[in-house]
């Protein structure tokens, strides 16, 4: 067993879930303590059995229910020192022993899961994604993208699985209400990854065998499921890519999607 599941996905919040039949993690805790508890008993998993939430980085929407979690159920927290540095609001809710540190760049492991950090580029203190094996299956998670980079593509190559960003379309973002400032961090080079260029990394990453993706971090405001679907699929097409060979899904704002069963 090796299973995922987002329980939310969003600029309003996040959290995903891994499990196999040993291990039981969280990445990232962005929605409030009591709905993070609800979207696991959706899915059936007690909350008491969490083992672990490992964190991308210091955002909000990505660490809101972090400490009150973490402290109701006596859970371990795995983050690099930048963002635990930059959460302390979080941190001063959890206790010492729960407190855990990882170097990017460095393998860790979590019961039998075994876990890759790398950076990515987005405007928090050193956020960064996650490369996650088990029984040479590979499952990957990158959202807060501020562009695709080479090292990037390359950390995805070889996945069953990934979680990818595709946050907003362009010419949707230059229409929205949302402040000029706002909008030229969304696109800015550290901001969020458009629908266009998660097509062509999901193109790219055919080419190593990817077979299943969950399109995430919607933006509200500035996207719709489907419009993330189809462009990503026309990227496919103009790429001479068979979109038949690939399963695309999208990841809910607001509830938990269904379990995907990784390779």
């Amino acid at each position: 067993m090796f299973n995922f599941c987002s329980l939310y996905s969003g600029s309003s919040g996040n959290c995903l879930f891994i499990q196999t039949s040993n291990t039981k993690i969280l990445i990232d805790a962005g929605e409030s303590s009591k709905k993070i508890s609800n979207a696991l008993s959706s899915i059936n998993i007690d909350p008491n059995n969490i083992d672990a939430i490992l964190i991308t980085h210091e955002h909000s929407d990505h660490v809101k229910g972090l400490g009150t979690f973490s402290k109701k159920y006596d859970i371990p927290v795995y983050a690099n020192s930048k963002t635990w540095d930059a959460m302390s609001e979080q941190s001063s809710k959890i206790s010492d022993k729960n407190i855990k540190k990882f170097t990017i760049e460095e393998n860790f492991e979590i019961g039998d899961l075994k876990i890759h950090p790398f950076k990515i580029p987005h405007d928090a203190a050193n956020p960064c994604g996650f490369n996650i094996f088990y029984n040479n299956q590979k499952l990957s998670i990158a959202t807060d993208i501020g562009h695709m980079t080479a090292s990037i593509a390359r950390k995805l190559e070889d996945s069953s699985f990934i979680l990818l960003e595709s946050n907003y379309d362009p010419q949707i973002l230059k229409c929205s209400p949302y402040p000029y400032t706002l909008k030229q961090r969304i696109a800015g080079p550290n901001g969020h990854l458009p629908n266009i260029d998660a097509g062509k990394t999901i193109s790219y990453l055919m080419n190593s065998g990817l077979k299943e993706v969950m399109l995430g971090h919607l933006s509200k405001e500035n996207n719709f499921p489907e419009l993330a679907y189809q462009t990503v699929v026309n990227e496919l097409i103009s790429a001479n890519k068979d979109s038949s060979k690939i399963k695309i899904s999208i990841a809910d704002r607001l509830k938990a999607s269904s379990i995907v069963n990784v390779g």
